[in-house]
């Protein structure tokens, strides 16, 4: 589960809520959840922002192969 997601259940957000909170469409929280969307810096910030610290910009960056492995 992406930390965005675990952040989002855990605040008891919906996707449409936490879209309307940072300026997007639902589908766009949707696809960063799913790892089909890399935010850009500027949506990566007001997540950032939003979430009072809880997320860092490092839990946004994509998980390379070796990243992978060591996990």
């Amino acid at each position: 589960m992406s930390k965005l997601r675990e952040f989002r259940i855990a605040k008891g957000l919906s996707q449409q809520d936490l879209a309307a909170s940072v300026g997007v469409k639902k589908a766009a929280i949707s696809r960063i959840e799913k790892g089909q969307r890399v935010p850009s810096m500027g949506l990566v910030a007001r997540l950032v922002e939003v979430s009072a610290g809880e997320l860092s910009a490092d839990d946004f960056m994509p998980e390379t192969a070796s990243q992978a492995e060591a996990s």
